[in-house]
């Protein structure tokens, strides 16, 4: 799937015990070996559901109770029935009491007999459930047909712990069982789950209703158990061998899903190749739901997806929308394997789902659209921006120890899915391709319909590397693994070059953004860190195969045989390894005035690694701004998008912290100044590069941008039916310019488009640019429509409405006034999505004033941080250390603004 109360951060991580407070584990005494659910939910109705359960379960303690897990669901305990195996005839076990504990979500039914081990029994039940309208569990979602008809769909959404809302049930991914659906429904609706349907037959004394029977299904989780019942339309293709492929979507836009219908069937195919193991199952559907809780969602053989995510139509949707529906879909299809086939035990190893389907989006992506260089963008789209959180203090290990239901959801972070990712890179980089899939081949073939933890993919990646003599024998993966999975953070790897420079001092250290005098020693944490590097001379960028290694009992290392001082080394080739690099003084003065002579002697991702390495050395007060701003000398010549992704991305930053200073205007015209050679006259350029330039350009008030976004903004007006007007990828800047210069009619008019509009991702554009009004009132206005039901918006478009006000600088003090009015009612909107909005709207926070006022908003007994605590640790940090940024480095950079032509104004 593609996040308490506030207390002060810790050096030490916190033990199993600390963290739950309550254990919601189920006792270890049955497993599950078989469901039969049968559900008729009244989508049309009052959306309640009448439900019937049968499992059997195996005995492997001996016991007296049966537990459950189970929420928001009403049992009929007449109905219940514990039936023994065994014999022509299945005998009735006497119950002696049921009951239900809300703390820990568990049914439990105590039995008059004890439970023999190594004998199966089966619970039968009769319950009532209720299709709700939380976006988890099996709840309802709305949508307008093409008359405006309201029409409601019943869909599901289990990870991490919600199947117990739809039925009872072992809810931990460790219980694996098979499931056998069944499913009401009215004759002119349609009902799917993971399996090919079996049979359909009229429901007894309902007119207009049949039963769906679905053939049984492989052992799985009950996390990845889905239904759908809706009136859609499906696109059908075929897959690898025969598989049955469709996509299903509102009717009226089901020709907007042919491109990932074909996109789909065509990454299966692939990942099947990849692998070496073929998907399991017969068939595959994607639904395009109107409101999901993430972008999509794993479910075997039943993925979901938000309809804007997958729906495309090239004269609406940007090169951009496309490109991340190609990311989602990949994402979700490798899950196929990583997290269905082959499950974690327990929710700890979650980055074994999450980090794998997030890295191989990247390797399906570029399969599948290959002049897009998605293995390039890697670095800048996952590598260096979880570098953010993860040089926090307040940061956390990926195999990080969870209990309860709501720390469970918490870890689905960035942590888990892009470190993840980012380590897999590095493991496919001294391993080699080759060695790597072997050993996950393997990996998926030992657990196939099993669960496995991260000593079981270390296991099979050591033998194949050992097979492939890819590490000595001495040394396992483990090994080297675990100090990247089991404790937080990652190096900062220096090299101090000798006077002649033929000789390196190579040390690390645990990289920090800020360190104050209370944090813990940096040098207590050390990795296995693989070391690759070029020099000027050969400036082989491609022996990405780690030359050397740095040992966790290493601190420092001695590296012979580089050039002499008048020639730059670089490490870390192609940012494969997980870690930053810092030269002393003279190497980086090198790197510039190679920059500036000849940028593409170096590759274009490690000039992007440069460039963020710089920035964030010296925001760690590790390196000069002087030095790290004057990597950014040559980029006026640079014509690579990555460079500029990550240089654009650190000077957000630093336009951020100095938003609201009398510094800002210089620091706007610097940055003009260093955009405009790349930009050139030509603000419209349709290519990556000239797209990003383009919006910056925008938004820093570029006069010819300015001029031509509001004549096509009029042009649009006067004729709203004509969608060819604004280009699919100049729409984001083109409203948002036209809204900010414009009043309530500019504004009044885009609100109207958006409710009448019915392709999704146009919405989303209407949505973002009705944030970037300068009208207090406005802006006011927009954030209680977007929160009120009954005004147009759906649940999950407040988040896109309450950033887009969040981004604004005048609508920022809004939007944090109003999330601290609404923060508890926003519950019901899903809980981590708070955490995604507290995030947002705190990030320029950087004086006395704004932490005072936070502490004091996260420490009120009356706020509810449940699944945000961790997030409500790192806004903390993050604000800390934005004070002490600009008490150390304000001065500087408004030094190096004067150098260079940009006098701020003098204090009065």
């Amino acid at each position: 799937m593609l996040t308490a109360h506030f207390e002060e951060l810790s050096c030490t991580s916190r033990s199993p015990e600390a963290i739950s407070g309550e254990d919601t584990r189920l006792p270890p005494s049955l497993k599950p070996v078989r469901y039969l659910i049968r559900l008729q939910p009244f989508v049309n109705g009052n959306f309640s559901i009448f439900g019937f359960l049968e499992v059997e379960m195996e005995v492997l303690e001996t016991t007296y109770n049966i537990t459950l897990h189970m929420l928001d669901i009403i049992t009929k305990n007449d109905t219940v029935k514990v039936l023994a195996s065994g014999g022509v005839e299945q005998r009735q076990v006497g119950i002696k009491s049921q009951n239900y504990d809300p703390v820990r979500q568990f049914y439990v039914a105590r039995t008059e007999e004890e439970l023999t081990k190594g004998e199966r029994y089966t619970l039968q039940m009769e319950f009532l459930g209720y299709l709700n309208d939380q976006l988890r569990g099996f709840y309802r979602s709305t949508y307008k047909d093409v008359d405006g008809t309201a029409k409601y769909l019943a869909v599901t959404q289990f990870q991490p712990t919600y199947a117990r809302r739809a039925f009872p049930c072992f809810d931990e991914p460790g219980m694996k069982a098979t499931f056998e659906v069944h499913l009401a429904r009215e004759t002119w609706m349609t009902s799917l789950s993971n399996m090919p349907l079996a049979e359909t037959r009229p429901a007894k004394g309902q007119k207009g209703w049949v039963w769906d029977r679905f053939e049984r299904s492989v052992p799985m989780s009950t996390y990845l158990v889905a239904f759908v019942v809706s009136d859609f339309s499906y696109i059908a293709s075929t897959s690898g061998e025969g598989i049955l492929f469709r996509v299903w979507a509102q009717s009226s836009a089901i020709r907007q899903a042919e491109y990932v219908s074909q996109l789909g069937s065509k990454i299966l195919a692939f990942y099947e190749a990849y692998f070496n193991v073929s998907y399991p199952l017969p068939k595959m559907d994607m639904v395009a739901v109107p409101e999901l809780q993430a972008q999509g969602m794993e479910n075997w053989g039943l993925i979901t997806f938000r309809d804007r995510e997958v729906l495309y139509d090239p004269e609406v949707n940007s090169a951009r929308a496309k490109e991340s529906l190609v990311d989602v879909v990949a994402h979700e299809l490798a899950h196929q394997w990583f997290g269905n086939l082959v499950t974690p035990k327990w929710w700890d190893d979650l980055w074994l789902n999450e980090g794998f389907a997030t890295f191989m989006a990247f390797v399906g992506s570029t399969h599948a659209e290959p002049s897009w260089k998605k293995m390039e963008k890697f670095t800048t789209e996952k590598l260096q921006k979880i570098f953010e959180t993860d040089s926090l203090e307040s940061s956390h290990q990926i195999s990080l120890p969870v209990i309860k239901a709501s720390e469970i959801s918490e870890i689905f972070d960035g942590i888990e899915y892009n470190k993840g990712a980012s380590i897999i890179r590095m493991m496919i980089y001294f391993l080699g391709e080759y060695t790597f899939r072997k050993g996950l081949s393997s990996y998926l073939n030992a657990f196939a319909y099993s669960n496995a933890e991260q000593d079981d993919l270390w296991e099979h990646l050591t033998a194949a590397a050992h097979r492939d003599r890819k590490l000595p024998e001495s040394l396992t993966v483990k090994t080297i693994m675990d100090t990247w999975t089991l404790q937080k953070g990652f190096p900062v790897v220096k090299v101090a070059r000798s006077s002649d420079g033929t000789s390196a001092d190579v040390s690390q250290e645990h990289f920090l953004l800020m360190k104050e005098e209370k944090s813990c020693r940096t040098q207590d944490l050390r990795w296995w860190v693989p070391l690759s590097y070029t020099s000027q001379a050969e400036a082989n960028f491609d022996q990405t195969e780690a030359i050397g290694w740095m040992k966790d009992s290493d601190q420092r290392i001695s590296i012979t045989s580089l050039p002499p001082n008048d020639q730059w080394v670089i490490f870390n080739l192609q940012q494969t390894g997980y870690y930053r690099v810092n030269y002393d003084d003279h190497n980086w003065g090198l790197l510039i005035q190679q920059l500036k002579e000849d940028h593409e002697v170096i590759h274009v991702v490690n000039r992007a690694q440069i460039i963020d390495d710089a920035m964030n050395l010296a925001k760690a007060g590790q390196l000069s701004y002087t030095i790290a701003l004057d990597v950014f000398a040559y980029l006026g010549k640079e014509r690579e998008h990555l460079p500029w992704m990550s240089g654009l991305s650190n000077l957000t930053y630093v336009m951020l912290m100095f938003q609201r200073t009398r510094a800002f205007p210089a620091l706007m015209r610097y940055i003009m100044d260093l955009i405009s050679p790349a930009l050139g006259s030509n603000w419209g350029a349709e290519e990556s590069m000239g797209k990003t330039l383009a919006v910056l350009a925008c938004s820093l008030g570029l006069q010819s941008c300015r001029a031509e976004s509001l004549r096509l903004f009029r042009r649009w007006m006067r004729q709203p039916e004509n969608r060819t007007i604004i280009s699919p990828n100049r729409r984001v800047e083109v409203m948002c310019t036209a809204i900010k210069a414009g009043g309530e009619e500019e504004w009044n008019f885009v609100w109207n488009e958006y409710l009448n509009s019915n392709a999704e991702h146009e919405k989303i554009i209407f949505l973002a640019s009705l944030g970037c009004s300068r009208n207090v009132t406005l802006l006011s206005r927009y954030l209680e429509l977007g929160f009120n039901p009954g005004t147009g918006t759906r649940k999950d478009d407040f988040r896109i409405i309450f950033i887009s006000v969040a981004k604004n600088i005048i609508g920022r003090q809004i939007a944090w006034t109003f999330l601290k009015k609404h923060w508890n009612d926003i519950l019901s909107y899903g809980k981590r999505k708070r955490g995604v909005l507290l995030r947002q709207v705190t990030g320029s926070f950087n004086t006395h004033r704004d932490i005072k006022d936070l502490e004091h908003f996260l420490q009120d007994r009356n706020t509810d941080l449940t699944e945000v605590t961790k997030t409500a640790e790192q806004v903390v940090e993050r604000t800390k250390n934005n004070i002490m940024w600009m008490e150390k480095n304000f001065h500087e950079i408004v030094e190096f603004l004067e150098d260079h032509g940009h006098a701020p104004p003098k204090p009065r």
